[in-house]
């Protein structure tokens, strides 16, 4: 059992597209135990390297990074922009691979990869990333919509007109401890671009979540969490 928090470690956090603090309301209990949680601004720029300087200016001197979904891509370019500030930094459901000039096309038009005419696209890309088992869920569904409806109009717009570009090469000049966590049933991230991350990282450590859709900090907050804990633990961070 950890006694208190550690006042002396601090981690900042990076959602997915169109989500909110609330992503990782579930976690907070735990993740507040391992430092002083901070809650990165990836809302208000329109590119990978403008989310990555505003999150740095924002942040403590030195952190744990932990990027879910998006957030992972920022994390990736925020950790090479500044080294000496990252002691480590963890991937969750995430990649490196960039977009095709049609995946892009579809974003920038302000539709994800996969999304329907407007009437149901909210529905279709939402229950998506879920677990099968879970797409119907009311609770969680409502989670989720709630995020895109308080984020607005405005903030999809720019993050759908990021340009991902393949990042796989730099990922073997990211020399830090990292942790890649990938979702066993993820219908919006394949395992095999998630694992390909942990392959290329020089000092990563590779986890799996059994029973979960994309939607991890949401569908399995404790068990990410316990391998967010035991990552930073082992690796002294």
């Amino acid at each position: 059992m950890t006694a208190g928090i550690d006042t002396t470690r601090s981690l900042v956090l990076l959602p997915g597209f169109m989500c909110d603090a609330d992503l990782w309301t579930d976690m907070l209990p735990d993740l507040g135990s391992l430092g002083a949680l901070h809650f990165g601004n990836v809302y208000e720029d329109d590119s990978l390297e403008g989310m990555a300087r505003r999150v740095l200016t924002e942040a403590p001197e030195r952190f744990v990074l932990v990027g879910f979904s998006m957030g992972g891509f920022v994390a990736r370019v925020l950790t090479l922009m500044a080294p000496e500030r990252v002691v480590g930094v963890a991937f969750v459901a995430s990649s490196a691979r960039g977009y095709s000039d049609e995946e892009r096309a579809r974003r920038i038009s302000g539709f994800r990869p996969g999304d329907r005419p407007p009437r149901v696209a909210g529905t279709v890309t939402t229950a998506m990333g879920l677990h099968p088992d879970r797409e119907t869920d009311p609770v969680l569904l409502d989670r989720l919509r709630g995020m895109q409806r308080r984020l607005g109009r405005d903030v999809r717009k720019r993050q759908a007109a990021l340009v991902r570009r393949d990042g796989y090469a730099d990922l073997g000049r990211i020399t830090c401890p990292s942790l890649v966590v990938a979702c066993r049933q993820d219908r919006l991230r394949t395992l095999a671009e998630t694992e390909r991350m942990a392959q290329a990282l020089p000092r990563s450590s590779f986890r799996i979540i059994e029973e979960c859709g994309h939607m991890a900090p949401l569908e399995k907050p404790h068990e990410l969490s316990a391998l967010l804990r035991e990552w930073i633990e082992s690796s002294g961070l």
